[in-house]
């Protein structure tokens, strides 16, 4: 039981969606990084395909970008032919990408629910449903396909932030995972789930003004998340070493939810 064999994920095939910035960069560098071939997909294709190239530079490996709208069935249809088109098969399924949106709750807009809602959970459940057939196509008892899903200690306990669909949203993601998990295990397809606490990301960001000083003070591990913490574990997830782990939603959030609850408000 070597380490070398029990984390290997080289010669795999992975979709990161919501792949060119934050946390879905982070996981795909780290697939790229260990062997992996990755498609990346976002909306802002500039950007997409320019990250593409950076990721390709610096690890030496396949980072394909595919710029698409997968908060529509029209564009969850146009990713599934693409990928359909271009392998045979997909080995990692990372649902990452995500929205939030924050308004006074007086005047919280029914735009901004059905924008996260529908990214932040009906994507996932059609994304997956769609792209079933190419994750079980050589997937098997010893070697099974994987799907994570990126939701949120946001899920896990109540935020302060007047983001009310965000967290709703996430709690839905674990529950779904766990949905997902039961109907799709006896196909070799395991579903699990990352609830990310702090990250550097454009949403966290924007929501702290970019000053996480405060948060890294109030996190048991006084820092936020690192890439080599949130790659670690979807690495674990996605290798030997994680395939007897199926519906859970794992928590990477340096101690906030399990020790000490979680404040990302400034007030």
């Amino acid at each position: 039981m070597k380490i070398t064999e029990l984390f290997n994920v080289s010669g795999k095939v992975a979709i990161v969606t919501g792949g060119s910035r934050g946390i879905g960069e982070m996981i795909a560098a780290g697939f790229l990084a260990n062997g992996v071939k990755v498609y990346i997909t976002a909306r802002k294709e500039a950007a997409l395909i320019e990250k593409a190239k950076e990721l390709s530079e610096m690890y030496e490996a396949d980072c394909i970008p595919v710029p698409c709208d997968l908060s529509t069935m029209e564009g969850i249809d146009s990713f599934m032919n693409y990928m359909q088109s271009n392998e045979e098969s997909i080995d990692f399924l990372i649902n990452n990408a995500g929205a939030s949106w924050g308004e006074p709750y007086a005047e919280y807009s029914e735009k901004g629910w059905d924008k996260v809602m529908d990214l932040n959970v009906k994507t996932i459940f059609y994304l997956t449903q769609k792209l079933t057939p190419m994750l079980s196509k050589k997937a098997s008892l010893e070697d099974p396909s994987r799907v994570i899903n990126i939701g949120s200690i946001d899920g896990l306990n109540v935020p302060a932030l007047e983001s009310y669909a965000y967290g709703t949203s996430k709690a839905a993601v674990h529950h779904l995972t766990r949905v997902q998990a039961r109907r799709l295990v006896g196909e070799n397809i395991l579903v699990n789930a990352i609830a990310p606490g702090p990250y550097e990301s454009m949403m966290l960001g924007a929501a702290v003004n970019h000053d996480y000083s405060l948060i890294e003070s109030r996190n048991p591990r006084k820092r936020i998340g690192s890439p080599e913490d949130i790659a670690g574990l979807a690495i674990f997830l996605c290798s030997r070493a994680g395939a007897y782990t199926v519906g859970a939603v794992v928590p990477s959030d340096g101690g906030l939810v399990g020790i000490a609850g979680h404040d990302l408000s400034q007030s």
